[in-house]
């Protein structure tokens, strides 16, 4: 009986936890994973429908490019990848569109962590309605069910959460049934686990992505709006936008019904898309601000001292090169000197390693962008008026470098 007591117990300790087995028996996460959850219907507006027009003229038939091996046109190298849906809108017009694994345009994808980006959109709506009076106001203000008594929580402000700079314990691992982010993805009563984290940091001192930031964001835009965050999406964005198709918003069960903000809103290409032409026009939908000018440029402006993360959002940036070599300067001053020159608009110098007298130049584009695992994109270049959608069911690389080569090839 001794040897068989270890093994029960432990299993027993594994089974009790509800969202183990989940793990398993769902095979992890998939693009398709709206079916398995509840959810918060979001309806369009039949009567206000926009749809992008397709362009006259097809400015990316003769585009060829070495993603992945040989030169190749688009169709073809997409279709060598676990790419289900590609979407190419250049200056309100759509430069190119197609599905893959026998997908439509109706049909709707998870888009994970994309989810982090539009929640970002529905935390400004709630701030410019005054429902949220305050970024720097402590989350506690809006979720008492949090820790009063714990000074770390007192601290944590809804800035720190948009900009993932928590501090708290969460262990953000993709391939672990015990990960802190596997349980708020399969778990139930998401504010009751959550009021039981501790603190690793304190708020705003590290940056470190946490999907447990978002989850709080939504529970926030929850408690002060009354609504289910996939009603409030309805209400604020997909009737007004004129969305061409329903969506939803998985919650984390029935009974609770929260939305689950940091990874489960399932939409289609096209609808993802409209939120990228959104951001593109400072938050006016054909002459109705949505969401303010100001939190549009918060949200898009890149932050260096944030790893370009702001909002939710990512910013695009690297070291300045030319034909896959640095730019080195003798100097902070030349390197500042140098980066102006080359018209780099967001920048900071540092040298190769200490004491060097070589000089780089980190960078940061004006392009932007939201991103889900398996390399769920909404890429915005808003010099070239470009907007790029890519879901896929798996993790490929090198999309962003993609984007930027498609665009470029667009022009201005």
């Amino acid at each position: 009986m001794k040897k068989l007591f270890l093994p029960t117990l432990l299993l027993s300790v594994i089974f009790s936890a509800c969202h183990v087995p989940r793990f398993f028996t769902r095979n992890k996460a998939n693009i398709t994973d709206y079916k398995i959850f509840p959810y918060t219907p979001v309806g369009t507006n039949p009567d206000n429908t926009f749809e992008f027009p397709p362009a006259k003229k097809r400015p990316l038939a003769n585009f060829r490019d070495n993603y992945h091996g040989e030169a190749q046109d688009l169709t073809t190298l997409l279709d060598k990848t676990s790419t289900t849906a590609f979407l190419v809108v250049h200056r309100d017009s759509i430069v190119y569109e197609n599905y893959f694994e026998g997908r439509e345009p109706d049909d709707i994808s998870t888009f994970f962590s994309v989810s982090k980006s539009v929640t970002s959109l529905l935390v400004g709506i709630a701030v410019d309605e005054g429902l949220i009076e305050d970024i720097n106001d402590p989350i506690t203000k809006y979720i008492p069910e949090l820790p009063q008594d714990d000074p770390d929580w007192q601290k944590l402000t809804i800035k720190h959460l948009l900009n993932m700079r928590s501090g708290l314990n969460f262990r953000e691992a993709y391939g672990s049934p015990f990960a802190h982010v596997a349980k708020l993805y399969y778990g139930t009563n998401q504010l009751k686990q959550i009021s039981k984290y501790q603190f690793n940091f304190e708020p705003g001192s590290v940056h470190q992505y946490q999907s447990v930031s978002t989850a709080l964001l939504g529970i926030a835009v929850e408690k002060v709006t009354g609504l289910e965050i996939g009603q409030y999406l309805e209400e604020k964005v997909w009737k007004p936008m004129g969305m061409e198709f329903d969506a939803t918003w998985s919650v984390d069960d029935k009974k609770n019904r929260s939305g689950k903000t940091f990874c489960c809103l399932n939409a289609t290409a096209r609808d993802l898309a409209k939120i990228g032409r959104l951001y593109l026009n400072d938050g006016n939908w054909n002459g109705q601000q949505i969401i303010s000018r100001e939190w549009v440029e918060a949200s898009t402006t890149p932050n260096m001292e944030n790893d370009n993360y702001q909002y939710q959002w990512y910013g695009r940036g690297g070291i300045a090169r030319k034909d896959g070599q640095q730019y080195t300067y003798p100097d902070s001053l030349a390197a500042v000197e140098g980066a102006r020159s080359l018209g780099i608009p967001h920048f900071y110098v540092d040298p190769l390693e200490a004491g060097a007298n070589e000089w780089h130049i980190h960078y940061a584009s004006n392009d932007f962008y939201a991103l889900g695992i398996m390399n769920q994109y909404l890429f915005v270049d808003p010099d070239r008026e470009v907007i790029i959608v890519r879901l896929g069911r798996k993790y490929d690389d090198g999309y962003l470098g993609l984007f930027t080569r498609i665009s470029r090839h667009l022009g201005g």
